[in-house]
């Protein structure tokens, strides 16, 4: 039986006072937020920085969906505001990314912090393996044509992304992308798709974290100003800078995954 929320003790640094924690979770939030916008992966940063906090792995990985929840609403805000949303085909995916998400968060809170832990760190180099061939790029120059074939394997491919992104929720934006070229769209209204199945079927995983007691409220809050800043920042730079940017952004936080995993 997983203890209470009030069970965990806010994760203090003996030799660091909390207001030098808040700062240094604003500074992370920011980074990841912006890298979750406009690529993925940003999570990575800030499942570490909660774990390294103190935090137990499944309740960092629960405590980091208040932040994502945070960020999104106000990526999904953004695109709105700039009409690059396709509402219609966000809803399609959204279900079967829910349907899996809802599976993979149980899996996550039924699992040891241990088992987790190991979990995360396989998952880190399976994503940076797999983002190193740079898939986006490869699909996104072949011609795409709409049948019943292609929409059933986006919908397997979203409910299979709905399981990891409830499980881990690390690294799930560039599954989302790579899904999205498959879908035929560009990465700028590819990434206004992504930040709105995220955002729904994060609130589903995070009821299910909740409710195990495996989310901390004080310092999701805290992460997520970072995130929804930078969240705010990527939005905006997206739209100006264009597609080729998105491009640059999203290989650059594939090396900074890569060499993170070198250096470990």
């Amino acid at each position: 039986m997983s203890r209470p929320l009030a069970s965990y003790p806010l994760p203090l640094v003996e030799e660091r006072p909390m207001a030098f924690k808040a700062l240094l979770l604003l500074l992370v939030g920011t980074v990841a937020g912006f890298l979750n916008v406009l690529a993925g992966g940003g999570s990575f940063l800030t499942l570490s920085m909660l774990i390294f906090m103190g935090l137990p792995p499944t309740v960092a990985n629960g405590t980091n969906r208040v932040a994502i929840f945070m960020q999104n609403i106000m990526a999904v805000k953004k695109f709105h505001e700039f009409k690059v949303f396709p509402i219609r085909f966000s809803l399609m995916v959204t279900v079967p990314a829910v349907i899996g998400s809802l599976a993979g968060a149980y899996a996550a809170t039924a699992i040891p912090d241990a088992t987790f832990k190991k979990a995360l760190a396989f998952i880190m180099i399976a994503i940076t393996l797999v983002t190193m061939l740079n898939p986006i790029e490869k699909l996104s120059s072949r011609e795409i044509s709409w049948g019943k074939g292609r929409w059933a394997i986006v919908i397997l491919m979203f409910l299979a992304i709905g399981f990891y992104g409830g499980f881990v929720q690390a690294g799930v934006g560039f599954l989302i992308l790579s899904a999205m070229v498959v879908a035929g769209f560009d990465l700028i209204h590819g990434n206004a798709v992504k930040v709105f199945v995220i955002l729904i079927f994060t609130i589903f995983a995070l009821v299910i974290f909740t409710i195990q007691g495996k989310a901390n409220y004080l310092w999701g809050a805290v992460l997520g100003v970072g995130n929804v800043t930078g969240a705010y920042l990527a939005t905006v730079t997206a739209i100006k800078k264009g597609n080729r940017f998105v491009q640059k952004v999203v290989f650059v936080a594939i090396m900074i995954m890569a060499i993170k995993l070198l250096l470990n």
